[in-house]
C-alpha cells in the first residue's frame, strides 16, 4: 500500500450534511466505476445517512425503500405518497428519487440506486449502534 497516495479529507457530519446529494445522484448513478461513483457511494451515502439520521429515520425504513426501488424502479418509488414515514424525510428522499428518474439509466440505475439506499441504511444503523454503545459505557 502506498502511504503517499492521496486520502480523501475526513469530513464532519455537519460538512457531510451540506453536500448536494441530488447532484451526486444525478452524476453518480449512471457513471462508470470511477470518481463520480466513488463520491456517490462514499461521501454521498454518508451524507444521506447523516441527514436522514438527524430526521429520525429508521434504517429499516430506508432498506424497505431500497427494496421497493429494486422491485419497482425509481419512477414508481418517486411516486409513492410517503416513501419514508416522516414527512420531512419523505419530501427530501422523493427529491433524491426524482433526480434518478431524470436519468436514462433504466434497470441499471434502479439497481444502483437500490444498492446506494441499502448503503445509506447500513450507515444509519451503524451510527445508531455507535450512539447506543456510547450510552451503555
Amino acid at each position: 500500500m502506498n502511504d503517499d497516495a492521496p486520502h480523501p479529507p475526513d469530513r464532519t457530519d455537519d460538512e457531510l450534511a451540506r453536500l448536494d446529494i441530488t447532484v451526486l445522484l444525478r452524476y453518480g448513478l449512471t457513471a462508470e466505476p470511477g470518481p463520480r461513483r466513488t463520491a456517490l457511494f462514499g461521501d454521498g451515502a454518508a451524507a444521506a445517512a447523516v441527514i436522514l439520521d438527524r430526521l429520525g429515520t429508521e434504517p429499516r425504513s430506508v432498506a424497505f425503500l431500497a427494496d421497493t426501488v429494486r422491485a419497482g424502479g425509481l419512477t414508481r418509488a418517486a411516486e409513492l405518497p410517503e416513501p419514508l414515514p416522516r414527512r420531512e424525510a419523505a419530501v427530501l428522499v422523493r427529491e433524491w428519487l426524482r433526480a434518478g428518474t431524470e436519468l436514462v439509466g433504466g434497470i441499471t440505475a434502479d439497481d444502483t440506486a437500490a444498492t446506494w439506499l441499502h448503503a445509506v441504511a447500513t450507515i444509519i444503523e451503524l451510527k445508531q449502534l455507535t450512539r447506543a454503545r456510547g450510552r451503555n459505557t
